[in-house]
């Protein structure tokens, strides 16, 4: 969990400086090519090719589509919003899983399950400051893209908790990467642009590897422990992230942020402890 929350902090800060100068589109492109490479360099020096099966291609294609515009919108949003902002946004993933749930996997849609999302859905009301000037003023934008964001992500989590009974870690990434560079390059609709300048290479390789670095620690991490344990730990992505974007960036630590976050945390985490009842 600790590589995790390092990785997405460096994911964010490595979108943000590429995509200064690279499209978003094309990042993407850059970022499923050197996944490519390393992934399958992964699989050859552990003679591990044999993990990497086919009979699910469709819910691999699936996972990949929302996977893919979760990526695009959160890439986007990097750009145009406060980093703190864009990770609470994020975190409301797990509360649109719970309402794909009920039709994707077939899981009871409980009243516990309706307090999580009510709370979750307040920390994002929180978050936007809708009571300021009006909803349609606030909620615009970068929000919208993160909001965006994080649909896809839900998407991409219900179909992973169902490859996950079958396919390993590499697996999943080695599609992940076969089949998002080719949607990033028809999204971009022409070859991505060169970095101009080391500096920008830079940050381009530090989010291609950062990203299959937190896909990775992620999916260990709910190996390895219990959902319990390892989403609280996912939350202290929140408070880091504030501190970089306030310490690189200059972004103020706006407090209905943070409490809009906990709220945020607070649905999930009654989502996973009470699951069921």
């Amino acid at each position: 969990m600790v590589g995790g929350i390092i990785s997405f902090s460096l994911m964010a800060v490595s979108g943000r400086e590429a995509g200064k100068v690279i499209e978003t589109a094309e990042l993407l492109t850059w970022r499923g090519a050197i996944g490519i490479v390393i992934i399958v360099a992964v699989l050859a020096a552990t003679g591990r090719f044999a993990e990497v099966k086919s009979a699910r291609m469709p819910l691999h294609l699936l996972r990949n589509i929302g996977h893919f515009f979760g990526q695009y919108c959160w890439y986007y949003a990097v750009t145009l919003i406060p980093l703190a902002q864009l990770f609470a946004l994020e975190f409301t993933a797990p509360i649109w899983v719970a309402l794909f749930a009920p039709l994707l996997l077939g899981e009871r849609f409980t009243a516990i399950k309706a307090l999580a999302i009510t709370v979750s859905f307040t920390g994002v009301l929180m978050v936007v400051r809708v009571w300021a000037e009006g909803f349609v003023s606030e909620f615009s934008g970068g929000q919208v893209w993160g909001m965006l964001a994080a649909i896809g992500f839900a998407m991409n989590m219900v179909c992973t908790k169902k490859l996950t009974s079958t396919e390993t870690t590499l697996c999943v990434l080695f599609w992940l990467v076969i089949m998002q560079t080719p949607m990033a390059l028809i999204v971009a609709g022409e070859l991505p642009m060169i970095p101009p300048t080391p500096w920008i290479w830079m940050w381009v390789l530090i989010l291609s590897v950062a990203g299959l670095c937190a896909h990775f620690c992620m999916t260990q991490a709910f190996r390895y422990a219990d959902a319990t344990i390892v989403t609280p730990m996912d939350f202290a992505r929140l408070p880091v992230i504030a501190i970089v974007g306030a310490v690189a960036y200059a972004e103020p630590l706006l407090w209905n942020v943070l409490v809009g976050g906990v709220l945020i945390f607070l649905g999930n985490y009654i989502n996973v402890r009470f699951a069921g009842r």
